[in-house]
């Protein structure tokens, strides 16, 4: 590490955060001891992450000013959401992890997408994974998980989502399918309401959920079910440029 590379990374380190679950490829370099984003990226891919990764992740670290030694702890989101992208990302997590000599933790997409828009009252983020299913999973008010990640029918959501006992707030591809699941109004205590119809990823959400992280367990995809493709037989290096 050059001298002006030490004077930038503060003294706990800094965190690489990857997200390629859907059709963007996104790297960010988050700032925990300021709470500050020092450097982020994101491109709108739909395929091809990983021959664009290892570039983007190099770019970020220049345009933050710092060499991969001032990273102390790595993010990715683990899905669900396209098999191939979260196979990328994932990978390549752990291995800059294993590089580094650093802890790589996973964050599922949904928790992400919910806890970015997060408010008074219980939220459900709900990707459209087609072949009439969607992806789901509730937070409560509070952040907490009130029901785990699961694929199902959006006509399963009236049930599954009962717990929460009112309106709910809404986020994701599969919000309007949501809705129109779960009817304007929710057993007569207000309307639930879709605050965002796209699945994507807010960084400064990702760094904070992967902070809070354990360590435990390096991170493993999370697909709710079978791919739709199945994965490429060429083998990609996501490391040709990355060091």
């Amino acid at each position: 590490m050059t001298r002006t590379d030490a004077m930038r990374a503060p003294a706990s380190g800094l965190l690489l955060v990857i997200d390629t679950a859907f059709d963007a490829c996104s790297v960010a370099v988050f700032d925990p001891l300021q709470g500050a984003m020092v450097a982020c990226a994101s491109e709108e891919l739909g395929k091809g992450h990983a021959e664009r990764l290892p570039g983007m992740v190099d770019a970020v670290l220049a345009d933050a000013g710092v060499a991969f030694g001032a990273i102390s702890k790595v993010g990715v989101t683990i899905g669900p959401g396209s098999f191939t992208g979260i196979r990328v990302g994932v990978s390549a997590a752990r291995a800059y992890g294993l590089a580094l000599g650093v802890p790589a933790v996973g964050v599922v997409t949904l928790h992400a997408m919910a806890e970015a828009w997060r408010r008074d009252r219980p939220i459900l983020a709900v990707h459209d994974a087609k072949r009439g299913e969607v992806y789901a999973m509730l937070l409560s008010a509070d952040g907490a998980a009130m029901v785990s990640p699961i694929a199902l029918s959006p006509d399963k959501l009236p049930e599954w989502t009962a717990e929460a006992g009112g309106p709910l707030d809404l986020v994701g591809s599969g919000a309007a399918l949501a809705l129109a699941a779960l009817g304007a109004d929710r057993r007569g205590a207000g309307a639930s309401t879709i605050l965002s119809d796209r699945s994507e990823i807010d960084m400064r959400t990702l760094a904070r959920l992967s902070m809070a992280a354990s360590a435990d367990q390096p991170p493993k995809p999370l697909y709710l079910r079978s791919a739709d493709a199945k994965p490429p037989t060429r083998r990609i290096s996501l490391f040709e440029t990355a060091f």
